[in-house]
């Protein structure tokens, strides 16, 4: 998804920072990862809500540590590896959520259709 926007850096784990900023591409894109989060608390006083806004993309791992305190996606990403050892494969299923979500999806499907 980074390269795709244009990004040509390292693209690194937030495992350990819980975010990181990519605000030198055509918008600002955070890539979360939520595993350590341990309670709402700590997502309080994190600072993080500021980022969830109109003019950012956020990209969030284990979002259900954050409980309800996330807004609700525009769109969800679920990617699952399935079939057995011998054959894996990955399975990616989108759910849009809002209209936004809609759009984006109804885009994303037509070029890949297209291609």
């Amino acid at each position: 998804m980074l390269r795709a926007l244009g990004y040509l850096g390292r693209v690194k784990s937030p495992t350990y920072a819980l975010v990181e900023p990519y605000a030198d591409l055509r918008l600002n894109l955070y890539h979360f990862d939520f595993y350590r989060i341990k309670d709402r608390a700590e997502w309080l006083s994190s600072g993080f809500r500021e980022h969830f806004n109109a003019e950012s993309l956020c990209v969030v791992e284990w979002p259900e540590r954050a409980g309800d305190l996330l807004p609700r996606p525009d769109l969800d990403l679920l990617l699952e590896y399935c079939g057995d050892t011998e054959n894996p494969s990955r399975r990616a299923t989108l759910t849009a959520h809002s209209p936004a979500g809609e759009a984006w999806l109804a885009a994303a499907l037509s070029r890949w259709r297209s291609s």
